[in-house]
């Protein structure tokens, strides 16, 4: 036991203890620490990766939006799909 006193007294300071303090409670027990900032860089990463595949989605339904509004057959196939329209002389069957 002596001689572990010995080689921390000879080895080990009040300063540097201070500053291995200091450093592992700025890492890792602090607001900006170093697990923090890298799970919000995952989140970023996430993130990113759903608004780029939100922007996907964005453009396919402005292309649709567009479509709708300026062609008359294009309108005509998405009601007929979608709602099961039909003209007055049609008859339409529905397969499952």
């Amino acid at each position: 036991m002596k001689k572990v006193f010995t080689w921390c007294r000879r080895y080990l300071s009040v300063t540097f203890l201070i500053l291995i303090t200091f450093v592992v409670i700025v890492l890792f027990f602090n607001d900006n620490s170093f697990v923090k900032s890298v799970e919000y860089t995952t989140r970023i990463k996430e993130l990113r990766e759903e608004i780029r595949d939100n922007e996907d989605t964005l453009l396919y339904y402005r292309r649709m939006n567009h479509a709708l509004d300026t062609d008359p057959e294009t309108m005509e196939r998405i009601v007929r799909e979608n709602y099961h329209m039909q003209r007055e002389n049609e008859d339409v069957y529905l397969v499952d």
